[in-house]
């Protein structure tokens, strides 16, 4: 009964909507690891002199806890990028570094107004991180293998329907070209 329950609450964490076309599916596992690969140097980057960051973003924009608001934004990004990148824990990651990034848009704005060329990267981070808040990680993903774990019913039996009904489309297309012709 545990084991059920346990399930019916870590499988919706883990489950991402699914299409099980495979184009789409490794392009989405591609997006996946370049965005989170290329968000961990964000994260370093505060670290590096957090003092500095604290004053120069935070204290700005009026945040209270200067530092320990730093603190938070480098080690959302330093744990949820690569988490992201794994497709583990892929929606509660994105959360965190969705907001992150909503956090340094307001910066930008702030400082520049609506300028594009501010805004630009992390309004393009802010709509990655938001796609994989509402869709998961995919089915290329260690959530996905965790959902199978967790579900063996679940992800597997509706991925096998929709390529069997992919196939018998792409068979009913074949014939229908040749009917045609």
């Amino acid at each position: 009964m545990k084991t059920q329950s346990l399930s019916r609450v870590l499988t919706p964490i883990f489950k991402p909507n699914v299409n099980p076309n495979t184009a789409s599916q490794t392009a989405w596992a591609i997006l996946r690891v370049v965005v989170g690969l290329m968000m961990i140097h964000n994260g370093l980057d505060k670290l590096g002199n957090i003092e500095s960051f604290a004053q120069a973003y935070v204290a700005y924009i009026g945040l209270p806890f200067p530092i320990f608001f730093s603190y938070v934004a480098a080690y959302t990004e330093l744990i949820g990028a690569p988490l992201v990148a794994l497709g583990l824990f892929t929606r509660p990651a994105a959360l965190g570094l969705f907001f992150t990034m909503l956090v340094a848009m307001y910066h930008h704005i702030k400082v520049a107004g609506f300028s594009i060329a501010y805004l630009e990267l992390s309004a393009i981070y802010a709509t990655c991180f938001l796609f994989f808040l509402i869709n998961g990680a995919g089915l290329f993903s260690t959530d996905a293998l965790i959902v199978n774990w967790l579900d063996t019913n679940a992800l597997t039996k509706k991925a096998k329907q929709i390529m069997l009904l992919e196939k018998s489309y792409q068979s009913t297309s074949s014939v229908d070209e040749v009917v045609t012709k």
